[in-house]
């Protein structure tokens, strides 16, 4: 029981400590990294139900895990380099850069990772309402819209 209370224990100060670093942020990320383990756990649990568990799929289902973190990292980066560049110019910005491209990354991969979550209920038999995944689409069209407007300037070409 010790063990357990320790384990709790450090979980909740590695909680704590992310939440103190990147506040709201934070709590994307963790929500991130536990959708990341559930979509994994049930895709296992479906596997080893169906008698097709095969280590090479669990290692293709981990290392398209490592490539997501990889493109939050990369992200995460991009937002530092401008946060950088922005504060370091010679001229005050009439705005404050902290982040932009890490949350919108990161609220994706989250839509991913529900949706992928909300198929493996349905495989596992369990009835999932018709409008929670339209919701879903709702929010992932609305995610991409922010990022492709980033890209089309704004939407300053008569938007």
């Amino acid at each position: 029981m010790e063990k357990v209370n320790q384990v709790k224990g450090a979980a909740a100060a590695a909680v704590a400590a992310l939440t103190a670093l990147w506040g709201w942020f934070g709590w994307l990320v963790v929500a991130l990294v536990a959708l990341m383990a559930v979509d994994y756990a049930c895709g296992t649990a479906i596997a080893v139900k169906n008698h097709a568990w095969s280590s090479e799929t669990a290692r293709t289902g981990i290392w398209h895990k490592c490539g997501c973190v990889l493109a939050v990292g990369v992200a995460g980066m991009a937002d530092l380099l401008i946060g950088g560049i922005a504060g370091n110019l010679p001229v005050v910005l009439p705005f404050e850069y902290t982040v932009l491209f890490c949350p919108l990354v990161v609220a994706w991969y989250i839509l991913t990772e529900m949706g992928s979550i909300l198929e493996h209920a349905v495989s596992m038999g369990g009835p999932v309402p018709a409008w929670l995944r339209g919701i879903l689409a709702l929010t992932m069209d609305a995610v991409n819209d922010a990022g492709e407007h980033l890209l089309d300037g704004g939407g300053k070409d008569g938007d």
